[in-house]
């Protein structure tokens, strides 16, 4: 491999980009380009269990760095990956998957090649992603390097996943390497303005005596947080977030009031937006399971929404130069010359006490706020993990990771192990249902072999929980497998002194494994949290009821 080649340059922009390492599963039409990835000494193939968990794993990674690549073989592997794919262009996180394919020459003979249907026909699984609404390039010879710059710009600008597949016979062809040097200008953009759109909200917000900013997952994917917290900040307007796009704002700073859901949301929260006469929808969606079921109290006569999608006043379009990115920017130094008073946040929940009682859902969640420091990444399964903490204002420099938009089960193991490889130096800190961990738990192996030391707290409470509180609370289909968690780890390889399981049921049992597992930072720490079967967060209750009407 001392010739310069196609592939070599594909890695060379995925490694400008922040890829470090590259996730995914061998298969025959991709073990060429694998070569290029492992003769390198400046990344890293990191092998996954499959092509879901992968795709799952790619995601979390690319939430805390800002990037990711995995690579899947043609067919089955890619369609094994398409759920996790689907989830981030949902909830726009910028993941980038390669496909090895079939030979150009095998194409066009219409060979009945192993991983299609035999029929020759080798566009479908493209032309699936393209109807997902995927970016999907091909590459070719003559075009190779121009499709691989305007891919990889597309995710860099977009912060939105793409789809390149790499026929095996372009894997080796070679390519000018004075190519490299072009690279870095590849991500270099101009500040862009938008004078006439900031001066159309300036206008617009004029008279408002009780604006709030709603903020969403879009504020986080472009580092937009502290733009917000200065135009906060300079006009006294009180801030919320989302669940999709929490701590997306640093969630201590001196105008956030808490997370926002719909009316299910505590009274001290939502009366900022019942109250609001001026509503700035920051990069959000307004989806059911962030709004309390689509009971949001405000509509576009009172909204200034700007999104990577739409810019609008009150349901009027802004002017043309608007831009997601430069609008926002510009707002942060924007006087809206309001005279509002200094904005009073809510109370501070009184400190929380341990007894010998047993562990509680709302122990749990207050608890793990507590636990949750500047230093560490919360990743939360959708459902009693998700609903119970979404809540739960965090520590200033927390992250929160969790999809509930996509809502896939399983997502969180694998993308808090994405997360923990992506950046070392923050602890993965996950908290997931034990139904949940069944569908993606063969990554332990992998987490083990990287050496990886997230702590993983595994809720313990028969089964669905989620689903039980939709429909079916005493349904066998809600009701999962017992596994023995103590067992897992050595199982998937684990060696006595790279793991701690720790199991709890009461909650001073549960504060102590805290307390150890932010000592043994060495270790993977896996806490098996025992509660009752229908314990669960309250907005997770009223979110299934609301559900459960929702699909009569």
């Amino acid at each position: 491999m001392t010739e310069y080649t196609i592939s070599d340059y594909l890695l060379d922009v995925i490694k400008t980009m922040g890829g470090d390492e590259i996730l995914g599963v061998p298969g025959d039409y991709n073990l060429q380009f694998l070569d290029h990835i492992t003769h390198r000494n400046d990344m890293k193939w990191v092998g996954n269990a499959n092509e879901l968990n992968a795709s799952y794993m790619a995601d979390g990674y690319a939430r805390e760095k800002g990037f990711a690549t995995f690579v899947t073989t043609f067919g089955v592997g890619e369609l094994s990956a398409i759920n996790g794919l689907s989830g981030s262009i949902a909830e726009h996180v910028p993941v980038l998957e390669i496909v090895g394919a079939p030979t150009n020459g095998v194409q066009r003979a219409g060979k009945l090649v192993h991983h299609t249907f035999g029929d020759s026909n080798f566009d479908r699984f493209i032309k699936a992603h393209e109807t997902l609404g995927i970016k999907t390039t091909v590459l070719d010879e003559d075009h190779a390097i121009d499709q691989i710059n305007e891919t990889l710009t597309y995710i860099a600008n977009e912060k939105k996943p793409a789809y390149l597949v790499l026929p095996s016979d372009l894997v080796n062809a070679p390519v000018n390497p004075a190519l490299k040097e072009g690279i870095s200008s590849l991500f270099t953009t101009t500040k862009q303005e938008a004078p006439a759109s900031i001066a159309a909200i300036k206008q617009a917000a004029a008279k408002a005596s009780h604006p709030v900013i709603v903020v969403g997952h879009e504020i986080d994917r472009f580092n937009l947080g502290q733009a917000v917290q200065d135009f906060s900040l300079k006009n006294n307007i009180p801030v919320v977030d989302l669940g999709l796009g929490k701590a997306a704002v640093d969630e201590s700073f001196a105008n956030f009031v808490g997370t926002y859901n719909g009316t299910i949301s505590d009274e001290s929260i939502n009366h900022f937006v019942a109250d609001a006469d001026v509503v700035f929808v920051l990069g959000a969606k307004l989806t059911d399971s962030v709004t309390g079921g689509f009971t949001q109290e405000f509509d576009d006569s009172q909204t200034i929404t700007l999104s990577t999608r739409r810019g609008t006043i009150f349901g009027q379009s802004l002017p043309a130069d608007f831009d997601f990115v430069a609008t926002i920017q510009g707002l942060a130094t924007t006087d809206l010359n309001l005279a509002l008073p200094a904005v009073e946040k809510p109370a501070e929940p009184a400190a929380l006490q341990a007894s010998d009682q047993p562990l509680t859902q709302a122990f749990y969640d207050r608890a793990l706020q507590d636990f949750i420091t500047g230093n560490k990444t919360l990743i939360a399964e959708q459902g009693t993990s998700f609903f119970g903490l979404a809540s739960q204002n965090l520590a200033s420099g927390a992250k929160f990771f969790g999809q509930p938009l996509w809502g896939s089960i399983g997502y969180a193991f694998p993308a808090a192990i994405g997360a923990q490889l992506a950046n070392p130096d923050r602890r993965a800190v996950l908290t997931t249902g034990e139904g949940s961990l069944q569908l993606t738990i063969q990554d332990f192996g992998l987490a083990l072999k990287e050496r990886l030391n997230p702590v993983l707290f595994i809720i313990e409470n028969t089964g669905y929980t989620v689903e039980r509180v939709i429909h079916g609370m005493n349904e066998p289909y809600n009701d999962v497998p017992k596994y023995r968690y103590d067992l897992i780890a050595p199982a998937f390889g684990a060696s006595d002194d790279q793991y701690d399981f720790i199991e709890v049921s009461t909650e001073e049992e549960l504060i102590a494994a805290m307390k150890k597992a932010d000592q043994e930072t060495d270790k993977m720490v896996i806490v098996q949290a025992n509660m009752g079967m229908k314990d669960a967060p309250a907005q997770l209750i009223e979110t299934g009821i609301r559900f459960e009407a929702q699909n009569h």
